[in-house]
């Protein structure tokens, strides 16, 4: 093994093979993350679709910054460890955490609902 090995970035892999958009759904390890990928199948016998999800351990590069429910682009590359053999090229879309509902809608619109419970909740508040 080189050196250099432990430092490589996302450049120094050749991308070859399968492109899948995916869903993290774990990251318990440092630069590994657990993607989901869901197809959809028609069975004509039942006339009915049948859901199946694939999951997939990926690199993640160290230019990324990635978070448990992000949707990523991912490549196939060489076989990285016994279960990796996919990097996350991108992130494609980012789940950001909204805010309180309470905090967005105004507290005289609140006061007008007429619930005594809401105005007890806004009197603790």
């Amino acid at each position: 093994m080189k050196k250099d090995a432990k430092n490589k970035n996302q450049s120094d892999f050749s991308i070859r093979g399968k492109l899948i958009e995916a869903k993290i759904i774990r990251m318990k390890s440092k630069k590994t993350a657990h993607v989901e990928i869901k197809t959809i199948k028609f069975i004509p016998k039942y006339e009915r679709y049948l859901v199946k999800k694939s999951i997939f351990a990926v690199h993640i590069p160290d230019e990324l910054n990635v978070n448990i429910g992000d949707t990523v682009l991912c490549g196939e590359t060489r076989k990285l460890s016994k279960t990796k053999s996919m990097i996350i090229i991108k992130k494609i879309e980012s789940i950001v955490p909204e805010k309180n509902k309470i905090d967005s809608i105004p507290i005289d619109t609140l006061q007008k609902i007429g619930d005594e419970k809401w105005s007890k909740l806004m009197q603790m508040l």
